[in-house]
């Protein structure tokens, strides 16, 4: 019996996603020419995916492609909480803050802005200050 849950995402670049996972200190392993990866779960169990984050010895957590175009993540969450100590929601909610930040200074630079300042408030938000020349 499968124990794989997945989480739907609106995380569409593999790029900035790597950068966020390299923040956050997980190791992954990313498809090559097209072959999937394996992921592992409870007793061994295993699915593909384009990615496998290393989440411990014995659980990671997949990145798939979905037909819409953005990636989900497929896990046996219960035991990636209990071999890592890091529970679903506070998993998303960390890497989705990491790659939003990746996200949007790749289309700063993308479209010809300059860093100012940047600053993390109390509450973890980020604020980013850009200048453009004309």
């Amino acid at each position: 019996m499968s124990h794989f849950t997945s989480v739907k995402t609106k995380i569409k670049d593999l790029v900035c996603l790597e950068r966020a996972l390299k923040d956050l200190g997980y190791e992954f392993t990313v498809a090559t020419d097209e072959q999937l990866v394996r992921v592992l779960g409870y007793q061994g169990d295993t699915t593909k995916a384009e990615m496998s984050i290393h989440a411990s010895k014995t659980y990671d957590i997949g990145v798939k492609l979905t037909a819409d175009g953005t990636y989900e993540f497929v896990a046996d969450w219960w035991g990636v909480e209990t071999t890592r100590g890091v529970e679903e929601e506070e998993f998303i909610k960390k890497l989705t803050q990491r790659y939003s930040y990746h996200k949007v200074m790749t289309e700063i630079k993308k479209r010809g802005y300059t860093i100012e300042s940047e600053e993390q408030n109390e509450d973890k938000a980020i604020q980013v200050r850009v200048r453009t020349w004309s």
